[in-house]
């Protein structure tokens, strides 16, 4: 078994074990180990290939297609943020297209392979837990504020309302939560292993040039995406158009830090035109 399968599978059976727990700090903890074991995987590999010359093929970045939904489906733009924010933090540049059904991934393969299994396990703990709150009925104690445009002695005036918070509402701001928080939480292992990391050479535990191939492989990638994107524009993420919830927010970010892992049938996509991504 190669290196990048052993890794895979060491991630694979911390994905299971955050399935089989009930318990939040279990299944937090667990995912935190998940990040940690790939964010080592990755500087490890970055370290490896300063030091690969002549012996054995150089790794170098590629661009992968994800699939994330099929045209016309509802909340496609918060599914390309979850994947966004996980890619951010496992060193992927990604592109979107402008339906949100597919992103464009670029980086080193055992980089992108962590966040497709992350992206499979989260996204379905995501919906699942949108669809539980909704179907509590608590978003319907809220209300939003909208302006609404009445016509006044023959002129149109707009003035502010508050108004229920519409399912749909409630659904994608409960949505856009939880994939910010998710994207917080992995982002904040990335950056304790990395430290920890620099730390450890710089005291002699590891061998050198940690922090060295961390820069050059980010320049690898950067150079990587510019000479093969052809994103045009920026991708700005799901905007919450039908309203804002703050409750909805709240329990979303709630269920984002109480995220447990799982698994997600693949989704179908469509080629569209580009937009840049999180970088």
């Amino acid at each position: 078994m190669s290196s990048q399968d052993k890794m895979l599978t060491r991630i694979g059976g911390l994905l299971r074990q955050a399935e089989s727990t009930d318990n939040e700090h279990e299944a937090e903890a667990f995912l935190a180990a998940a990040q940690k074991l790939a964010t080592r995987s990755s500087i490890d590999l970055a370290v490896a290939r300063a030091h690969i010359a002549h012996r054995e093929r150089r790794p170098t970045p590629v661009q992968r297609v994800i699939p994330i939904g099929e045209p016309g489906k509802k909340g496609l733009r918060t599914y390309v943020q979850l994947f966004v924010a996980i890619a951010s933090a496992n060193d992927v540049r990604c592109d979107v297209a402008r339906t949100s059904t597919t992103v464009y991934a670029y980086g080193f393969d055992t980089d992108i392979d962590t966040c497709e299994a992350l992206y499979t396990s989260l996204l379905i703990q995501m919906v699942r837990a949108s669809d539980q709150y909704i179907k509590s009925g608590s978003y319907r104690s809220a209300t939003t504020e909208k302006l609404v445009t009445e016509t006044r002695w023959g002129r149109p005036v707009q003035r502010k309302v508050n108004a229920p918070v519409a399912a749909v509402t409630a659904r994608l701001n409960f949505q856009m939560a939880f994939a910010a928080r998710v994207g917080q939480r992995l982002a904040e292992v990335k950056a304790e292993v990395e430290t920890e990391a620099v730390r450890s050479e710089s005291e002699g535990i590891v061998p050198t040039g940690t922090a060295l191939a961390l820069r050059n492989k980010e320049l690898e990638l950067t150079d990587f995406y510019g000479r093969t994107s052809e994103a045009r524009g920026t991708w700005r993420g799901p905007q919450a158009s039908a309203g804002y919830s703050a409750a909805a927010r709240r329990a979303g970010d709630r269920a984002g830090r109480a995220a447990r892992l799982g698994n997600s049938p693949e989704l179908g996509a469509a080629r569209g035109q580009l937009a840049r991504g999180a970088e």
